[in-house]
């Protein structure tokens, strides 16, 4: 069984629609796919990907991005956490997973997120850019702290594992060290939207060998403190400098 890592797949693009349906029927039926989010906010295009995936691989493993909760082309009646309701009930109609997973001496964890400015405080460019603002609808006034913090307590009930190598994963980071230091200041400006330090907290409580994390579109692969994080995004099309439009194999049992 090998163990294979993507993130950002984003389908809306008809590139990246057309490489995932042309990925092997045989090659990857005993391995693991883990999905760290990020591959669509319209409904029927995650369930296709999700659907496709599934038959290309005996488990795949998700977690949703930022903007798998967008409500904005979509369920413009409803708010982003039915949206993330949805997408749960999508994930497990099309044989994927959101749960935590054990076979062949390995646990592989999903954790749930989102940013909650402890990576920093958003600029007013930040504010009027940042998509997330105008795509996403939460209720009752929630802020991103509580946003982070309601996603957060759903990793409470994963803190126990069984086997013997642990992989976590999370669409955001979990650490702001992550980003490269060749990074322009004038895109630094992202950085409180990246992630929380408070996934560190969870994953460290884990214990992994590997955490997979998506969302920055920067990839990288860096060993911190006994835990390699590993990010293997597919990006945009015309990010083909700081993305990789292949699978990366992250561990083989």
């Amino acid at each position: 069984m090998r163990v294979f890592a993507l993130s950002d797949i984003h389908i809306d693009y008809s590139e990246n629609a057309k490489w995932i349906a042309n990925l092997s029927n045989a090659e990857y039926q005993d391995d693991v796919l883990i999905l760290a989010g990020d591959v669509s906010d319209i409904r029927p295009l995650l369930e296709w990907c999700l659907s496709t995936l599934t038959k290309r691989f005996k488990n795949v493993l998700f977690v949703p991005g930022n903007h798998e909760l967008w409500v904005i082309r979509e369920d413009r009646n409803k708010n982003s956490l039915q949206k993330f309701d949805d997408v749960c009930e999508v994930v497990k109609s099309a044989g994927a997973s959101m749960q935590a997973f054990h076979e062949q001496g390995v646990s592989i964890i999903p954790l749930l997120g989102w940013y909650d400015y402890s990576f920093g405080e958003p600029s007013a460019e930040l504010k009027s850019m940042w998509m997330d603002y105008s795509s996403c609808r939460w209720p009752n006034g929630l802020t991103e702290q509580d946003i982070a913090a309601h996603f957060a307590a759903f990793n409470d009930e994963r803190s126990s594992t069984v086997d013997n190598t642990v992989i976590t994963y999370s669409h955001f980071l979990p650490r702001i060290d992550l980003m490269p230091e060749f990074i322009p200041g004038t895109q630094r400006v992202l950085y409180p939207v990246l992630g929380s330090f408070q996934l560190e907290r969870q994953l460290r409580k884990l214990n992994p060998d590997i955490h997979i994390y998506g969302h920055s579109h920067v990839n990288r692969q860096v060993k911190i403190d006994g835990v390699s994080y590993i990010n293997n995004a597919f990006g945009y099309p015309n990010e083909t400098r700081i993305t990789s439009k292949q699978l990366m194999c992250i561990h083989e049992c």
